[in-house]
């Protein structure tokens, strides 16, 4: 009995999953449309009590009554709430914001669902840092210093952040019903129609045949799932199980492959043409078209991926892994996995040249996907089960993969208003300067530091919520470029997840590469040490973001792929074989003079080299 009501209860879950992907496919289609309130309104009503329904209230308590009697209470208050709202926006924006009290008892019950919403989605640290922050308006007049405030009331606060655009409605929602629910359906669909294989065959036919094909085949596989994944613990799960064992068997040391795994999951994140959901909330805070997001991070990106595949092939150097002599048992060519893969292959080109033509990434994503099914139709030749199957299932699945970005998207909200209504932000701009004395190198360590602390325990997307709403506002006020300091702290808070004590993505590398889940972390964060430096860079040197001129631009794509190539001899501690230390502190200095643009360090960058390679050479006339 109790098999069938679960089974049942899949059943409505996955119908309503797919009735709220379809909802949202068609508003953002054209073939109806609402406006801006009650689209968000609407969306965050139908995530919320979708979320209730499929996250327990404890893992512990999954299935209990009270379990079901509470997640029923949940849902039934967020439909009452919702539906409230949805009668009352209109007569509340042409009034000029005037409200009743039931507009303040259904927002009270609002930010409450908001606070289980990001519990039960993200976290607990989520909902506690959502939490601090919504109660400093009622402390501030005890504070002492720079924060303290006059205070507001409760109803105040209340009544303003949920019946304004500033606050749990404000842009992060906005973009969820939009851009990244959209998005998340083509990862979703992509995902059903075969790309994940397509992904990995394409990853091993690529680098069959070199040194460490191994760990760069698991690199490419895990970027390119990693694009449409928009988690790096979720990509560490999906595609570890499959590279880290190969790695493991190749020569890699436990920790070694699941730092590599780790590494290679998180840059994913950081490669456009898809870069996670966090890259469309950039575009709309900052104010650009997402083309400029995709444009800017292109170098950036790329000098990640190239110091992954130069740290596994220093590392296979030093271990003395030598490339694999075997044949493979299947032999098809390169081309022939790229014709199989024409749906995939088209799906991307259609997206990339549609927005590189103005389209907006939504509209070019819905035509992605028509290009992907109407391709699987002309493989397939005909439409059967399974690809109504693949198609349904996909709209479902990529809708729930929403979920938890939306209670993200709505505690990010709360925290966007507070820190607008009561100043905080203006006030953590100043702590930072006045920490810095006005120091823009000291004010960047600070962030630094505050990005991968707010961004430990947190995916992504959260992580580049707060961090947007709470630190790059601060480096902006200190004469950083807008779309710089949100790069700088999208970086860091992408980075976080493989960054000790807590490193989310490392750890779930760790557990399935039988490893110890600190020495994972650790060695993940050494392997990914040019991409805690490239943020520092890319703020002093605009052309790593290709802001400058073309020559300028040319140069930096040129010095910073030597300095990172520098940068992993010194971390991995060989080039040719194995280093001394004094040669890795030269490679390691050289590698920053190159990372960080001009003439000058260039050139010292470049004698360090030569100066070290030459030496090098001499005292191991015998290479590996």
């Amino acid at each position: 009995m109790l098999k069938t009501l679960s089974n049942a209860k899949d059943s409505i879950v996955l119908f309503a999953a797919f009735g709220l992907g379809a909802f949202h496919l068609g508003a953002v289609s054209g073939l109806f449309s609402m406006s801006t309130m009650p689209m968000r309104l609407l969306h965050v009503l139908l995530v919320f009590s979708l979320l209730f329904a499929t996250v327990p209230l404890a893992t512990r308590h999954k299935g209990s009554r009270l379990d079901i009697a509470f997640s029923t209470l949940l849902i039934l208050a967020t439909l009452a709430s919702g539906a409230w709202m949805l009668s009352r926006w209109k007569e509340i924006a042409f009034s000029g914001g005037l409200t009743e009290n039931g507009d303040y008892y259904a927002g009270l019950v609002i930010l409450l669902l908001v606070f289980e919403a990001a519990r039960r989605g993200v976290g607990l640290i989520l909902a506690a840092i959502a939490l601090v922050f919504f109660s400093y308006p009622f402390l501030s007049p005890y504070l002492p210093g720079v924060l303290h405030g006059r205070g507001y009331g409760l109803e105040r606060i209340v009544v303003f952040l949920t019946t304004d655009t500033q606050g749990v409605y404000g842009i992060p929602v906005g973009v969820a019903s939009t851009y990244i629910i959209v998005f998340t359906i083509f990862g979703a669909l992509l995902s059903r129609f075969g790309a994940g294989d397509f992904f990995f065959e394409l990853s091993v036919r690529s680098t069959h045949g070199l040194r460490a094909a191994s760990a760069k085949s698991a690199v490419l596989f895990s970027t390119l799932i990693g694009m449409v994944s928009g988690s790096a613990a979720g990509n560490v799960a999906v595609t570890g199980t499959v590279t880290i064992p190969i790695m493991k068997r190749e020569g890699y040391e436990p920790h070694q492959a699941g730092a590599i795994e780790a590494v290679a999951s998180t840059g994913g994140q950081l490669m456009p043409p898809v870069m996670g959901a966090a890259a469309f909330i950039m575009a709309e805070i900052v104010g650009v078209p997402y083309t400029t997001i995709m444009a800017t991070a292109i170098l950036p990106a790329m000098l990640f991926f190239a110091s992954a595949f130069i740290i596994v092939h220093l590392q296979a150097v030093k271990s003395g892994i030598m490339p694999a002599t075997e044949r493979q048992a299947d032999t098809r060519p390169l081309t022939t996995v790229l014709f199989q893969g024409l749906p995939f292959i088209a799906a991307f080109a259609t997206l990339i040249g549609l927005m590189l033509m103005g389209y907006s990434p939504f509209k070019a994503s819905l035509w992605a996907m028509a290009a992907l099914l109407l391709l699987d139709i002309i493989r397939r030749r005909g439409i059967d089960k399974v690809w109504i199957e693949n198609l349904c299932g996909g709209i479902a699945e990529g809708a729930i993969s929403v979920l938890p970005i939306t209670a993200a998207c709505a505690a990010a909200g709360i925290i966007a208003g507070i820190l607008g209504i009561s100043g905080l932000g203006s006030k953590i701009a100043l702590l930072i300067d006045v920490a810095s004395n006005g120091y823009l190198f000291l004010a960047l360590v600070f962030t630094m530091i505050t990005s991968i602390i707010l961004g430990m325990g947190l995916p992504t997307t959260a992580a580049y919520l707060i961090l947007a709403t709470v630190v790059a506002p601060a480096l902006v006020k200190l004469g950083v470029p807008a779309l710089t300091a949100h790069f700088f702290v999208f970086y860091y808070g992408c980075i976080s997840t493989i960054t000790p004590p807590v490193a989310l993505a490392a750890y779930v590398a760790g557990g399935i590469a039988g490893a110890n889940i600190n020495k994972v972390g650790w060695t993940a964060a050494a392997y990914a040490i040019t991409s805690f430096i490239l943020p520092f860079a890319f703020v002093y040197a605009p052309a790593l973001l290709l802001q400058s001129g073309l020559i300028n631009n040319l140069v930096a794509v040129i010095t910073s792929f030597i300095g990172i190539t520098a940068i992993g001899a010194a971390v991995v501690g060989c080039l040719f074989s194995p280093l001394s230390w004094l040669s890795r502190l030269v490679f390691g200095v050289a590698g920053l003079c190159l990372l960080f643009q001009g003439w000058a360090s260039a050139l010292i960058g470049l004698v360090l080299i030569a100066a070290a390679v030459f030496v090098h050479q001499k005292n191991n006339p015998v290479t590996a």
